[in-house]
């Protein structure tokens, strides 16, 4: 589900709102348009004091002479039953991601709203794909998680618990749009099948430029890389567990193996094939089990029988978001980043080491 776009300007939009409004199904109505325009006079202009008559003539300039009420977009987001005016999208952007200038310049910002990012696993993926489109990392997205949201989720999931059943697709998307309802989202409920993977990755015109892989499911890991590395895409991911961030980049290796080699050959279509004890093997391998944190290394042999699933915490799925987003960008900007697998294990980083003599910190 999108929102839908009203531009009063533009054809029967005046009209189509005017029957929305009759409709009775608008609750709420934001209208700070007004706000948003000396946001963006003083984005334009950095050092003009806020008041007066050429600041008044400033904001006039940017409507060129528009009814307020017409000028920009009216945003109708059918699941709250919201409707928002904001900014014609090139300025709603303009005054968005104003505060990233300087580390991400102007130009780097337009380019990088122009890319198309695959995430493939809501859980984890739900904090990388906010995050990108937090920081305007990608202006189109592709989600994919056969997953609706469940109670247990909620430890790490940035949602409540009116929002309980619903596709975890559908619910990362509505974060999104109420980000920015410029967006560009399509939705693969049905998760990844041998089917759609192909659609998944695009064709010529809309191909991805990068892939965020969170999903559960080994084989459908493996067969994201092997399109990947077919299409030359890089490929992230965040394990949740020890900061531990992984960065294949198919794009300037096609012929690198799989998981940095630690999958051996087996293919998509053997991993599927693997029983149970098999596909734990397989992951333990993949995963590199001498390195994984004490308390995953535990919970190992008590999944199924005193712990339902795999721990995870929302600090460190937040941290994930973070570590892949700022990869994703500088990767997408053509910064140097190499293949390899990344840690940022924050109880070793973090209160572990002596304090500075002098200092005054304590434990």
């Amino acid at each position: 589900m999108r929102p839908v776009l009203y531009r009063l300007a533009e054809g029967d939009d005046r009209a189509r709102l005017d029957a929305l409004l009759a409709s009775g199904a608008v609750r709420e109505t934001h209208d700070l348009i007004e706000e948003q325009l000396a946001e963006l006079v003083r984005c334009l202009n950095p050092g003009a004091i806020p008041a007066g008559r050429q600041w008044d003539a400033a904001v006039d300039a940017l409507c060129e002479g528009a009814d307020r009420r017409e000028y920009g977009t009216w945003v109708w987001y059918p699941w709250s039953g919201r409707l928002v005016h904001v900014l014609p999208e090139p300025e709603f952007r303009r005054v968005r991601t104003d505060r990233n200038r300087d580390k991400i310049t102007s130009a780097e910002q337009r380019g990088l709203l122009e890319r198309r990012i695959g995430v493939i696993g809501l859980s984890v993926g739900n904090s990388a794909a906010l995050t990108c489109a937090m920081e305007g990392v990608g202006g189109s997205f592709r989600l994919a998680d056969f997953d609706t949201l469940g109670l247990s989720n909620l430890n790490r999931l940035r949602a409540g618990v009116h929002d309980l059943g619903l596709p975890k697709t559908v619910l990362c998307a509505r974060q999104m749009y109420e980000l920015d309802p410029y967006l560009d989202i399509e939705l693969w409920s049905e998760g990844i099948t041998e089917e759609s993977i192909e659609d998944f990755f695009g064709g010529p015109g809309r191909p991805l430029d990068l892939l965020i892989e969170e999903c559960d499911t080994p084989w459908v890991k493996v067969a994201a890389r092997e399109h990947a590395r077919a299409r030359r895409v890089p490929v992230l991911m965040d394990a949740n567990d020890r900061g531990l961030l992984d960065v294949e980049r198919f794009d300037q290796e096609p012929d690198r193996p799989l998981f940095h080699g630690r999958g051996g050959d087996l293919t998509a279509r053997e991993v599927r094939a693997l029983d149970p004890a098999g596909t734990m093997a397989y992951l333990l391998q993949v995963c590199d089990e001498s390195r994984l944190s004490p308390a995953m290394t535990d919970a190992l042999g008590r999944i199924g029988r005193t712990l339902s699933s795999w721990p995870q915490l929302a600090s460190g799925v937040m941290l994930g978001g973070a570590l892949v987003t700022d990869t994703a960008r500088r990767v997408l900007l053509g910064r140097p980043v190499a293949s390899g697998r990344y840690y940022v294990d924050l109880e070793e980083l973090v209160g572990t080491a002596p304090a500075l003599a002098g200092t005054g910190a304590s434990a």
